[in-house]
């Protein structure tokens, strides 16, 4: 029997990216983009690539556009670390993993390094299959923190809990990372939303501007960490925000919501240094009308649109400079239809 997992895309509508810094934020999922890790029992245990783990190029050409969009690791690094810390986990958890060894891989659609979750996504993915394989019950709340410790504890990335929660959660989630709540029990509050209506979201990205963004996210981290007054006081504006835009979300002011997500964007700004072509979406997308502001970290874009012919105008707008236009399904249509 294959066993076969699903995490998605995601992206930030209000508060910190990412955040790591005892904050708020209000994410939701993006189904039009996945990752699919599928387990089977088998004599040895294997790991097989996936592209960005290739070996064996038809041309140094080849090798050069691999690398340009997968960077110097793929995602066998990331399922690596996510069998080890399952494992870990069980052992402190006293659970006994008595079956033998299984062949893991995976593939994924979701654009990488333009701040949709790619990595986070192989992660949860993979931890999905193995609590399948091995019959063991993580509780949900956890899952997302055990997540985490394999970019953070295993790899040594900086990484915060927002891109697991939501890719675990799925929907949409406002998460309270309080940190009494964090020193307390380990996670925060996580709140689902299912508004009464759905606002007029898109999506957008380079599908070729493929970034490395770690020095940044070191950066602010120190920053945070030495009690830069500047950085502190934005991540207290990022709370207010996150709560402003569940409010606006729930009660269906899309007016509201436009504001928040581009103050979202220019609060970011005073923090760290925008790279030109990351603030060039941001711009060409404001010029049509549209609200914009980074889905994660940077590389892609998300806001609200007010008409047909203003999404239309994004959408020529934003192809003037290589980037694709989408609206994002959140919620699954069969699981809808199954619950009327």
């Amino acid at each position: 029997m294959i066993i076969t997992t699903h995490a998605y895309a995601r992206a930030g509508l209000a508060g910190n990216p990412s955040d790591a810094y005892y904050g708020k934020t209000l994410s939701f999922i993006i189904r039009d983009f996945r990752t699919t890790v599928q387990l089977w029992e088998s004599p040895n245990f294997q790991i097989m690539p996936s592209h960005g783990d290739l070996t064996q190029f038809d041309t140094v050409h080849s090798f050069l556009s691999d690398l340009k969009l997968h960077g110097y690791y793929g995602g066998m690094r990331l399922i690596k670390a996510a069998v080890k810390r399952f494992h870990d986990y069980c052992e402190q958890q006293g659970h006994e993993l008595s079956k033998g060894s299984f062949t893991i891989q995976f593939n994924t659609t979701i654009p990488r390094l333009v701040g949709l979750g790619g990595s986070s996504a192989i992660a949860v993915a993979t931890l999905q299959a193995l609590m399948r394989y091995y019959d063991i019950h993580i509780p949900r709340h956890a899952l997302p923190s055990l997540a985490l410790s394999v970019e953070t504890e295993e790899l040594g990335l900086n990484a915060g809990p927002q891109d697991r929660v939501i890719q675990v959660y799925e929907g949409i989630v406002l998460m309270d990372f309080d940190r009494r709540l964090i020193d307390q029990r380990g996670y925060g509050q996580y709140d689902e939303l299912r508004p009464p209506a759905m606002p007029p979201l898109y999506v957008a990205y380079d599908p070729d501007r493929a970034q490395i963004n770690e020095f940044q996210k070191r950066n602010l981290r120190n920053l945070f960490n030495s009690g830069d007054r500047a950085v502190v006081d934005a991540m207290q504006q990022f709370r207010a925000l996150a709560e402003r835009a569940r409010d606006a979300l729930m009660s269906g002011d899309w007016m509201e919501l436009h504001r928040i997500t581009d103050e979202n964007f220019d609060l970011r700004r005073t923090i760290v240094t925008i790279p030109p072509e990351n603030l060039r979406m941001v711009e060409v997308a404001r010029s049509t009308g549209a609200s914009a502001k980074f889905a994660g970290s940077g590389g892609a874009i998300i806001g609200l649109f007010h008409s047909a012919r203003q999404y239309q105008e994004l959408v020529d707008a934003m192809a003037s400079i290589r980037c694709n236009v989408f609206r994002p399904l959140i919620f699954d249509p069969a699981a809808a239809t199954a619950g009327a």
